[in-house]
């Protein structure tokens, strides 16, 4: 048996449980190893009955004395009752369907009793609690799950994985560095992090694991930067934009013109330009990209600019041509579901030089696509595209210049470690005439009311989003069934004068696009969504967005979604409807409505949810942190920073035996993240 070993070599593991651990991304037993848990049950600390809580989940210490049979109550249901005592209180405790468990209890025998406690006259009573001998006190790991395993399970087969390979875990950081910084062995700290002896192992476990994950990344981020920056790319000439700049019918924010003045620099180095520009929704970022574009096309290049849906990229090609009609400068728009012959025309054009600027989604990326003189490549919402989709672009000219746009605004250290790969500018300045969004926090007591407020938008010929969020179906959740029922349900009631249309994220693409395009051209008044809007709609005529179960959000999520509204010159609103009445929840949700500010907000939502949840969905071509958190991690953040440019320094491209193993964890990191 080896890392290698698939799941089923392991006592406990047959076809039907590997297939539930594969739902985990778990295929061998070195994956499993690196399944590390997402809590502990603290055990160290347990309690007389008569000092147990009834506020809060705790650990009891008993002695069974008495076991009633175990009895049906209805088909598919049994129960059984346990007397425990600890020699001072009584404890009544009731098991469902665990029939397996009580057997195993031993009158007379003391066992550790955990979860939730009903205070009683006489001691008290626990259902259904875990139950734990007292040789296995300490931490109890809790793993992430899918419907299948438990953490009991994940436990016992983790425990034999290492007592049968964990000898066989790589070291992957050099002794020089384990030393200097303090840290454990890798085989040390998996198996700490899985069966803490005590608090210290715990924490010099997730010293030694968190350290190597920003190690990793650092290194992982300086290694493309450097494959990128090495190239020789295009030097453009300096040339002034001040004609394009003062056609736009608006003056640039000092912001504006202090990142355009970065990427000119950029650009005029015969090293290609690499850079993030992330700001709000609403910073201008799309103007910065034409200034960019038009200096490029002043150079004899050509621009391309990819977005993550049609209707963005038809967007973005209108916009484009309004700014560019008067230089003479043609854009074009290549997307899939053109037709065959538009396809044709459009391609060869673009192959000509005869299109100077093109706009499209993913068909840019398609291998019969040749570009005549391609200059600088322009990503929009950046997360939504792999890093392979990227590069592909990238090969279709000459070491371009590559601009990466995001409207999610990051905290700078958590874009570190994201886009080290990046320079990163930030658009941190409003335009003067924008109208901040007026936003409410209420409860559901007023949702009619809210949707009266979208009624009389529409009769005034404006637009509302309705955003009903979509969960796991294991939970108390609004299933995508009933998300469809509440848009008929609105549509024959509240707003039977609306066009209603419904879009959620299991739609077709084509279909999607149809429903945004509808929306887009008014001929939809009220669009009913899941987190799809949160990119892809850009509709100055949508001034109200009421979002359902707001508490469902991360607040980096909510502020994107009310990004969709206040685009035009009219006041807009944004209604956040909550039914949790949680002091934590409520502090969480006035974050939005008392801000505007994304960068404060992203702030928050960081010290709030941590990384891992900070965006609410995975995002293509980033590898995720396990256990690293940016806000309480920041020391060693910087340790590894300072580590990894010692070991770049002495071994630029990791060629030593010494790094080898780390070098190769870095190249499976990155192989991960090009989706």
């Amino acid at each position: 048996m080896n890392l290698g070993s698939p799941l089923t070599a392991l006592k406990g593991v047959g076809e039907k449980r590997e297939k539930l651990y594969q739902k985990l991304g778990i295929t061998n037993i070195g994956e499993l190893l690196e399944h590390y848990p997402r809590g502990y049950l603290d055990l160290t600390g347990t309690l007389a009955i008569k000092d147990a809580s009834d506020e809060h989940p705790c650990a009891v210490k008993a002695v069974v004395t008495q076991k009633s049979p175990t009895r049906p109550i209805r088909k598919g249901l049994t129960v059984s009752k346990v007397r425990a005592t600890d020699m001072e209180r009584d404890l009544l405790i009731t098991f469902f369907n665990a029939k397996y468990t009580v057997d195993a209890l031993e009158i007379g025998k003391e066992y550790i009793f955990y979860g939730d406690f009903t205070r009683r006259m006489t001691g008290g009573e626990m259902s259904s609690p875990i139950v734990i001998a007292p040789g296995e006190s300490g931490f109890l790991p809790q793993y992430p799950l899918t419907e299948g395993l438990s953490s009991k399970m994940v436990s016992a087969q983790m425990k034999t994985a290492l007592e049968e390979c964990g000898h066989l875990v790589k070291e992957t950081i050099n002794d020089a560095v384990l030393k200097k910084y303090g840290l454990c062995s890798k085989a040390e700290a998996i198996r700490s992090i899985h069966f803490p002896a005590c608090s210290e192992d715990l924490e010099m476990a997730k010293k030694r694991l968190i350290f190597e994950e920003f190690l990793a990344f650092t290194l992982g981020m300086n290694l493309t930067k450097g494959k990128t920056r090495t190239a020789e790319g295009n030097a453009f000439s300096p040339v002034s934009i001040e004609d394009f700049t003062s056609s736009l019918g608006f003056e640039l924010t000092g912001a504006q013109k202090r990142v355009i003045a970065e990427c000119e620099k950029d650009m005029c180095s015969p090293v290609p330009m690499s850079r993030l520009i992330q700001g709000d929704v609403g910073s201008g970022k799309t103007a910065v990209a034409a200034s960019c574009m038009y200096f490029a096309a002043k150079n004899g290049f050509q621009s391309a600019m990819m977005a993550p849906t049609e209707v963005l990229a038809s967007q973005h090609k209108a916009t484009l041509e309004r700014m560019f009609a008067p230089f003479g400068i043609k854009v074009g728009l290549l997307t899939g579901s053109m037709k065959a012959s538009e396809k044709a025309e459009v391609k060869a054009a673009i192959k000509s030089g005869e299109i100077t600027i093109v706009t499209g989604t993913h068909a840019l990326i398609q291998e019969d696509v040749e570009f005549d003189n391609l200059g600088l490549i322009i990503t929009d919402e950046q997360h939504r595209f792999g890093v392979r989709q990227r590069s592909a672009l990238g090969r279709k000219g000459k070491a371009p210049h590559t601009v990466v746009m995001s409207a999610t605004p990051i905290p700078r250290t958590l874009a570190f470690v994201l886009y080290g790969d990046l320079d990163v500018s930030v658009l941190d300045e409003m335009p003067k005439n924008r109208i901040p969004v007026k936003t409410y926090l209420v409860g559901p007591e007023l949702s009619q009311r809210a949707l009266g407020f979208v009624r009389n938008f529409a009769k005034e010929g404006k637009q509302s989003y309705i955003v009903c969020p979509l969960v796991e179906r294991n939970e108390d959740s609004l299933p995508l069934e009933a998300a469809a029922d509440f848009a008929e349900q609105i549509a024959g009631q509240e707003l039977v004068d609306c066009n209603v249309g419904l879009l959620h994220g299991r739609m077709k693409p084509a279909e999607k696009e149809r429903v945004m395009q509808a929306f887009a051209e008014n001929r939809l008044q009220v669009l009913v969504s899941t987190t799809v809007i949160e990119v892809g709609v850009d509709v100055p005529n949508a001034v109200c967005m009421v979002i359902e179960n707001a508490e469902r959000f991360g607040l980096s999520q909510l502020h994107q979604l009310r990004g969709r509204v206040g685009r035009g010159k009219e006041q807009s609103y944004c209604i956040l409807i909550s039914g949790k009445n949680s002091p934590e929840t409520k502090r969480r949700l006035e974050v939005i409505a008392k801000t505007t500010d994304g960068f404060r907000v992203a702030e928050e939502d960081l010290k709030l949810r941590g990384p891992g949840d900070f965006f609410g969905y995975r995002q293509s071509g980033l590898p995720m942190l396990k256990m690293a958190d940016m806000m309480t991690d920041i020391t060693l953040l910087e340790e590894a920073k300072k580590a990894a440019a010692e070991i770049l320094s002495d071994d630029p491209k990791l060629d030593k035996p010494e790094n080898a193993a780390l070098a190769a964890d870095i190249r499976k990191l990155l192989e991960e993240a090009a989706v």
